[in-house]
């Protein structure tokens, strides 16, 4: 059976939680789907992208979400991902856009620097997310010898605090990954964390990491130094 946008789309319908609605809004998610059913549609369907931009083009966000799972990364150009992300409000959908289209895509440095210094918070937002890629995924200081680390440093301390909730997010994630891989900055990066205070008090269930800079970063480097030594 060929599957169609429309018929999806009430599919979806079908499926929304008015309870689950409630508390997705809350954090700025306009749907009331159940992420695991909805994986599970994408995997009966498969990668189609031909389908995947019908649905993002409903511009409704269960739609947009499904559109991002059977899509395929590759057949996606720099400027049509910039302007998928201008146009997802929704968190989810930004998230899921950056770390299932971006970052497996071929644009992923490009539309980093591209979105870095955004004037949109949520665009700059996303840049700063794969500064925090590329940190991770380096395996020796070459790979990051064009990033200004201690630029990165002086421009978190001085607007991180004070920066949109989303950025403020993504900076702070920016400022542990330095601290975590970079052992020449991680005095530096400790000392921002904890004179700034952002997150401090955030809340985190049992077993969960801190998002407070200085707990993330002592916290992971603790879990890296038995494996180094070993």
């Amino acid at each position: 059976m060929t599957e169609t946008a429309a018929a999806l789309q009430a599919e979806l319908a079908a499926l929304e939680d008015p309870r689950m609605r409630e508390v997705n809004e809350r954090h700025g998610d306009d749907h009331g789907i159940n992420l695991s059913k909805l994986r599970a549609i994408a995997k009966r369907l498969k990668t189609n992208h031909e389908l995947a931009l019908e649905l993002w083009a409903t511009g409704e966000t269960p739609a947009r979400l499904l559109a991002l799972l059977i899509a395929r990364p590759k057949a996606l150009g720099e400027d049509e991902l910039d302007a998928m992300l201008r146009e997802a409000r929704a968190p989810k959908l930004q998230d899921w856009l950056v770390n299932y289209m971006v970052k497996k895509g071929p644009h992923a440095e490009a539309l980093r620097q591209r979105w870095f210094d955004d004037a949109d918070a949520v665009v700059a937002a996303a840049g700063w997310a794969l500064t925090s890629e590329r940190l991770r995924r380096a395996r020796s200081a070459d790979d990051v010898a064009d990033l200004d680390l201690p630029g990165l440093l002086d421009q978190v301390e001085a607007e991180m605090r004070d920066a949109p909730e989303r950025l403020m997010w993504a900076m702070n994630e920016v400022l542990a990954t330095i601290g975590i891989t970079q052992p020449a900055l991680r005095e530096r990066a400790l000392a921002i964390g904890e004179r700034l205070e952002v997150l401090k008090d955030y809340p985190v269930a049992r077993g969960c990491i801190s998002p407070f800079a200085p707990i993330w970063i002592t916290e992971m480097v603790a879990r890296q130094e038995p494996r180094l030594a070993g």
